[in-house]
């Protein structure tokens, strides 16, 4: 668990949104994590988007940056199929908070992964 770290992303990413007169960020939330992140629920995201709504000038001005999180309701399954779909470099990615260079597969993150790839009934590249 990263404290505060989709708050520090939503915060620099809404102010180079408004320097730049951007209408949106994106952001790779998923509800699934809630488990141990609570910056991922929705709730969480609604809360920012009143940040954005009264702590921007665009936003007091009626046009606030939106905040777009697209995986946010998706099964961690489903974004395993999305990735293969898109021919993402799945082998490049992984989730693991332990830091090394390599997924340790033990914590909450790796679980999480490994349980949307064997939903979707596909290896994790990134542990071949």
């Amino acid at each position: 668990y990263v404290p505060a770290r989709n708050s520090i992303f939503l915060a620099v990413a809404l102010g180079v949104a408004e320097a730049r007169e951007l209408d949106a960020v994106w952001l790779g939330v998923n509800a699934i994590d809630y488990s141990g992140y609570p910056d991922c629920r929705p709730e969480f995201i609604d809360a920012f988007r009143g940040v954005a709504a009264t702590g921007q000038k665009r936003g007091v001005e009626g046009n606030p940056v939106d905040i777009r999180t697209p995986l946010i309701a998706s099964t961690k399954a489903d974004i395993v199929r999305m990735g293969f779909d898109l021919g993402a470099p799945l082998a490049l990615t992984w989730s693991c908070y332990m830091g090394d260079d390599r997924p340790c597969g033990l914590c909450d993150a790796c679980r999480l992964r490994a349980l949307g790839f064997a939903e979707a009934g596909a290896a994790d590249p990134a542990l071949a």
